[in-house]
C-alpha cells in the first residue's frame, strides 16, 4: 500500500488547494479543460501538473507570479530552445549566475524575488550578446 500524498498547501493562506480540471480554471481553454490543477479558491492561485499526472510543476501562483514566471521563461527558454545550450545546462548555468543550488532551479519553483532575479539575469546575458551584421558594401 502507498503512502497517501501531502496535501499541496497555499503559501499566501496556508488552506490546502484543491485538485480541479482545467475547464475550472481556464473554461475557455479546450486544450487546457482535461489537464490537472492544483487551485487555491480563496487566493485564485493555481499551478498546472505534470503531463498525464497529479504532480504540480512548481508552486502556487497567484496573477503576478504566474505573470513573473511567464516573463522569466520568455527570457529563459531562448537560451536552451536556440541550442546554445541544452536545458539542464541552461538551468546549471541560471543557477550558478542567481547564486542558488541546481535543485532549486526550477521557474516553476521561483518566489516572485527569484523570477526577478532570473530575468534580470537573462536579459543581461541576451544584451551582452553581440550581434554580427553583414557589412554593407557603400
Amino acid at each position: 500500500m502507498s503512502k497517501p500524498k501531502p496535501p499541496i498547501i497555499c503559501q499566501y493562506c496556508e488552506r490546502v488547494a484543491d485538485l480541479v480540471c482545467g475547464d475550472m480554471i481556464y473554461p475557455h481553454r479546450q486544450d487546457l479543460a482535461h489537464k490537472w490543477f492544483y487551485r487555491c479558491l480563496v487566493c485564485q492561485a493555481h499551478i498546472g501538473c505534470h503531463p498525464g499526472t497529479q504532480k504540480p510543476l512548481g508552486i502556487l501562483a497567484n496573477a503576478r507570479l504566474r505573470k513573473l514566471k511567464m516573463a522569466a521563461h520568455a527570457v529563459f527558454d531562448p537560451i536552451w530552445q536556440s541550442g546554445e545550450m541544452a536545458r539542464p545546462s541552461a538551468y546549471k548555468w541560471l543557477a550558478e549566475k542567481m547564486g542558488i543550488d541546481r535543485k532549486d532551479a526550477h521557474i516553476g519553483m521561483f518566489s516572485e524575488e527569484r523570477c526577478q532575479l532570473a530575468i534580470e539575469v537573462c536579459r543581461k546575458r541576451r544584451d551582452s550578446v553581440v550581434i554580427k551584421r553583414p557589412e554593407v558594401a557603400a
